[in-house]
């Protein structure tokens, strides 16, 4: 019984985890633009970006309004994951791996944190998102403590069955999803144009009721996805090449997530609407679209609990996700029963402030600071810190955070763009040992 749970937890120990957490993954395990796209477009396929994209169109006019946010806020989010995606794959590194040379071997547990809370939280988010429409369309209550308890129980255990079986799993399922949710957000899209048409005369005619400035709409965009599209490299690293990894990562986060937005932003803006599940509910597709609902939302978060697996395995240098993967699972469940559910548009406002410049940071020690050269993964544990890093980091993050409350710009892209150009900047006015030099991967 005791090896039945041990191997239920660690796998066999007496092999390698065969999703390479701790090295670069090798050119045997590589794969191509079509496997990459799917698991990235599976990723971005979900349901609470609807939720966001409802909200925008809720409070913006259709045209140009609406297309200009969502044209632009996928614009930066698909270009900063496309970039990651890159070094990933020139790498094989995860996110947090690459965040070693960054930020030094210590150094960069502060992005562990950051990165592995911020998935375990939106796990959890998110098992509540799927359980409340579930238990609503079998007319249960959801106020009923014990009914939201064991449904949240359930969707926390499904969704962390496919990441349980690594990268193999999660591709399998989104191969199924994909098309489904595709299908999906077609005819909630073509519903809402002939419901439109038969009422005003058309979607252009719409008046939004709802109140959203440009700044807030874009930081809700790429807030996202940006802790999710910052540790797109855990998949991405699997690509063959640099160019497959950037053209799947274009491909999800830029048109696949600014569809999602789009889908749910049609029926917001129709139907007066901020809440997907009530647009759903009034086209009469509660039904139907729950069943697909299900696949759109275990593909992005049997990724969540993934990318929390892949994050712990660095923390603790300990070369197994699986127990990482339960944990997020358990835990995961005791947040969706606190009530995060209802303060979901603040979470992903708050992920577009403090995620982006951990990827602006890594991006630029890897373009501007490295010129593409990184040392072998065992040289960069003699460097523990590496302050100009850090310092770039928290810069940008006060800058988005300033941008948002001043309604400047465009919040995250200025969180990216500070970290990340403060990062090279320090580093030309103060280089020193800490920056190392070594072969090109």
């Amino acid at each position: 019984m005791k090896r039945l749970l041990r191997n239920f937890i660690f796998g066999d120990i007496s092999r390698p985890d065969p999703d390479y957490p701790l090295s670069p993954v090798p050119a045997a395990a590589r794969r191509g633009l079509v496997s990459i796209s799917v698991v990235l477009l599976g990723f971005t396929f979900f349901y609470p970006t609807m939720y966001a994209g409802a909200e925008i169109g809720h409070a913006c006019r259709y045209w140009p309004d609406l297309f200009l946010i969502i044209g632009a806020g996928s614009l930066i989010l698909g270009l900063y994951v496309a970039g990651l995606c890159a070094v990933s794959a020139d790498s094989g590194l995860t996110t947090v791996l690459l965040a070693r040379y960054a930020f030094g071997n210590k150094g960069a547990r502060v992005s562990d944190l950051i990165l592995g809370g911020t998935q375990l939280g939106w796990f959890g988010v998110t098992v509540a998102l799927m359980a409340k429409p579930f238990v609503d369309w079998l007319g249960l209550d959801w106020a009923d403590t014990r009914t939201m308890v064991f449904w949240c129980l359930v969707w926390s255990a499904a969704f962390i069955s496919t990441a349980y079986f690594g990268y193999k799993g999660m591709e399998t399922l989104s191969l199924i999803a994909v098309p489904c949710v595709l299908a999906l957000g077609t005819l909630m899209a073509v519903n809402s144009f002939a419901h439109a048409r038969q009422t005003v005369g058309g979607i252009s005619r719409i008046v939004p009721s709802g109140e959203l400035s440009f700044a807030a709409a874009m930081t809700l965009i790429v807030g996202t996805f940006a802790s999710g599209g910052t540790q797109a490299p855990n998949w991405a690293r699997f690509a063959r090449t640099r160019r497959i990894a950037f053209l799947a990562g274009l491909l999800a986060f830029l048109l696949g997530n600014g569809l999602m937005l789009w889908f749910g932003a049609v029926g917001g803006n129709v139907y007066g609407q901020p809440d997907f599940a009530a647009v759903l509910k009034i086209q009469g597709l509660l039904g139907l679209g729950l069943v697909l609902m299900v696949l759109n939302v275990w593909t992005t978060n049997d990724n969540t609990a993934y990318a929390f697996g892949v994050a712990g395995t660095a923390l603790f240098h300990f070369n197994r996700k699986r127990p990482f993967i339960l944990f997020c699972g358990v835990f995961g469940f005791l947040i969706a029963i606190s009530g995060a559910y209802n303060y979901v548009s603040n979470w992903m406002a708050a992920l577009g402030i403090l995620v982006p410049p951990l990827g602006g940071v890594i991006l630029s020690d890897y373009y501007l600071v490295r010129r593409r050269r990184l040392p072998p993964l065992e040289e960069i544990r003699r460097v523990n810190y590496r302050p100009g890093a850090l310092i770039a980091g928290v810069l940008g993050v006060l800058a988005a955070w300033i941008s948002e409350r001043t309604g400047f710009l465009i919040p995250p892209l200025n969180g990216i763009l500070t970290a990340g150009l403060g990062h090279a900047l320090i580093d030309r006015l103060f280089p020193g040992s800490e920056n190392l030099v070594g072969h090109e991967l």
